[in-house]
């Protein structure tokens, strides 16, 4: 699936959705999500109060192990330190704060901006546990940003709000007026529609 391979956008008048279609677009733009959007579905129905979404993602991110930006191996200094070695600095504070919780912070010294040292009990039991300890779980980043774009999309005033993210497919659904169970339901008839093509 390409990104964008289907971006419909519904109203009763056909300016309004070309309209609302740029919107969308430049919120997908500004937030940096295209590449993570197969399919994208709205219905606007001013006259309801209602803004219904459904998007298909084009992929779940995997989480971000310490592995996959970090070498790790037995310190040099004393046989009782794991050294994490930084080959990306960008998840440096998300490791420090597994890290701390784990350890403690008098066990982790951190020698440059790109060396840690942890002071483990185990090192054979310890080293593949922070080789593979979760740092960085990019879907939580993604479903929040899916989360402002259809915010930033939905018509002001739309404050009462529903939104799912169950795998790679999300559903939101906003108003000005309670929130009725069909038009969950909708959302996710919505949904089953662009699944197929």
């Amino acid at each position: 699936m390409e990104p964008l391979e289907i971006f419909k956008v519904k109203t009763k008048i056909p300016e309004e959705a070309e309209a609302y279609r740029s919107i969308l677009s430049d919120v997908i733009s500004d937030l940096g999500v295209a590449n993570s959007i197969g399919r994208i579905y709205v219905i606007i129905t001013p006259e309801d109060s209602l803004f219904q979404m459904a998007v298909i993602l084009r992929g779940s991110p995997p989480l971000i192990k310490t592995s996959d930006f970090a070498d790790v191996s037995v310190g040099a200094v004393i046989r009782n330190e794991i050294q994490i070695v930084l080959r990306d600095e960008k998840y440096l504070p998300d490791l420090l704060e597994k890290l701390w919780a784990k350890y403690g912070r008098g066990k982790v010294i951190q020698r440059d901006r790109k060396t840690i040292d942890v002071v483990v009990e185990n090192i054979d039991a310890e080293i593949g546990s922070i080789k593979e300890m979760p740092i960085f779980d990019p879907k939580r980043t993604l479903l929040s940003k899916l989360v402002e774009m259809a915010i930033r999309g939905a018509p002001e005033g739309f404050r009462v709000r529903y939104h799912s993210l169950n795998g790679n497919e999300f559903i939101f659904v906003a108003s000005e007026d309670a929130m009725k169970p069909e038009w969950v339901q909708q959302g996710h008839q919505m949904l089953e529609s662009i699944k197929g093509g």
